[in-house]
């Protein structure tokens, strides 16, 4: 009887064993098929690499100056008794602008017209005495002194009055003021700024490598960060004589209008000077480009070739399209744009969305979908 049981339990155990083994090995039958059935195309969106005419730059940075730009200020001292502007206002040349006590001054130059008048008397009625021999020569020439020392008196207090006005020098925006009617000003003492806006300076700095490419007349393209999508178009109008010793670089200065008024001097300014003579050069969507420490690569769309050579089709009798790594050698990078200097020839199809699920050789299918083009594509700035 006991026998029987263990033989029963035997069967059972046995049994359970070839279940769990059949199962397995269904288990590990629907794997290997899982991983022999063909995996679907990875969708991707490209662009075609083509040559166009590229005209290279010299990017480099600088500071934007007025044309004409002063800090007004006081050549001697004095009380404000007139302040003749408003800050921000737009001033013409001659305009005042402030002026200060000058009761003394203008007492003490009556007082000189009045002795330069009696000396002009005396010295007319000198004149026609001398002839007549009635004084002396020693005389006349006495009241002709004492007429021209008069005359330069009163030349030196109108001078000395005309410091007590301060005048626009050119036409202008005139800025905050820093003074008010009462106050008793030193001489040096700032004013208010006043600057020309109607044309602007930007000086900048290239190396000494670059200097037999560049020359007056030359365009530029500016852009501030205060208006980053928009860019300014100048001239170069100075390069400096000298180069730097410290740092082997040579000044360069650039002219451009400013009509509306947008740039300010002493804004940071982002600029490039084109160059002459636009080469031809392959270009390629920056989206396209993967940045590594070890290069720069992008994917090709190849076709895949079977081994006799020939190329594979699929199903619907279509060639079937792989992802290609490529490294590459990359130039200058300019609106969304890269130049490619080795690794892609025109008119290859490139890879520029979804390229993280790629790896060489993937199975690819070229997407419609305007969402996955947009997946890679720089921000628009509104």
């Amino acid at each position: 009887m006991l026998r029987r049981r263990m033989l029963i339990m035997l069967g059972i155990v046995l049994l359970i064993v070839l279940v769990l083994g059949a199962y397995k090995a269904f288990s590990i039958y629907t794997m290997i098929q899982g991983f022999s059935a063909p995996k679907p195309p990875i969708s991707v969106a490209v662009a075609t690499a083509t040559e166009r005419p590229w005209q290279a730059r010299l990017p480099t940075v600088g500071t934007l100056t007025a044309l004409q730009g002063v800090d007004l200020s006081l050549e001697t001292n004095g009380t404000v008794t007139e302040v003749q502007f408003q800050s921000g206002q737009k001033v013409k040349a001659g305009q005042p602008i402030v002026q200060l006590d000058s009761a003394v001054e203008t007492a003490l130059l009556e007082t000189a017209q009045a002795d330069l008048g009696l000396a002009q008397v005396d010295y007319n009625r000198g004149s026609q005495l001398v002839g007549s021999q009635a004084i002396s020569k020693g005389e006349f020439d006495r009241l002709s002194a004492v007429l021209k020392k008069n005359q330069a008196t009163v030349n030196q207090l109108k001078a000395s009055l005309a410091k007590k006005r301060i005048v626009a020098p050119f036409s202008g925006t005139i800025g905050i003021r820093q003074v008010d009617v009462g106050d008793y000003l030193a001489s040096g003492t700032v004013i208010a700024t006043l600057q020309n806006l109607s044309s602007l300076y930007v000086d900048f700095f290239l190396p000494e490598q670059s200097i037999p490419k560049i020359a007056v007349g030359q365009p530029v393209q500016i852009i501030v960060s205060a208006y980053p999508t928009q860019s300014f178009p100048g001239t170069i109008s100075a390069i400096n004589p000298k180069v730097e010793n410290s740092t082997r670089n040579v000044q360069v200065r650039a002219t451009l209008a400013n009509p509306d008024g947008k740039l300010l001097p002493g804004m940071f300014a982002g600029l490039q000077v084109l160059l002459p003579n636009p080469q031809p050069r392959i270009v390629v969507p920056e989206s396209a480009i993967t940045y590594t420490l070890y290069g720069n690569s992008l994917y090709v769309v190849a076709q895949k070739k079977a081994e006799d050579g020939g190329l594979e089709k699929d199903d619907k009798g279509q060639p079937i399209l792989i992802a290609e790594r490529r490294f590459i050698e990359t130039g200058e990078r300019r609106d969304g744009q890269v130049m490619i200097t080795k690794g892609v020839q025109n008119g290859e199809k490139v890879v520029t969305a979804g390229q993280i699920k790629l790896d060489n050789g993937a199975h690819i299918a070229i997407s419609d979908d305007k969402t996955l083009a947009e997946q890679n594509s720089p921000p628009r700035a509104d």
